[in-house]
């Protein structure tokens, strides 16, 4: 069985939780407790460039750590 999470054409979610930790996550898999979906369902290039975005964004006062 292929891992889900290297599936370079797969569909995915960006998750985050109470910390502002940002996560990849697979579209068809449920969304673990404490975190909730941002972004996506979109191709894994996609959801990547909106965590690095986001974790990128100095205008917002906290400083969300990147747990992808």
């Amino acid at each position: 069985m292929t891992n889900p999470f290297d599936d370079p054409e797969g569909r995915f979610l960006v998750l985050v939780n109470d910390k502002g930790q940002h996560s990849l996550w697979p579209g068809g898999i449920d969304v673990p407790q404490g975190w909730k979906s941002v972004y996506g369902v979109s191709l894994r290039d996609s959801c990547v460039e909106y965590i690095e975005a986001s974790a990128n964004d100095t205008s917002r006062g906290d400083s969300p750590g990147r747990a992808v």
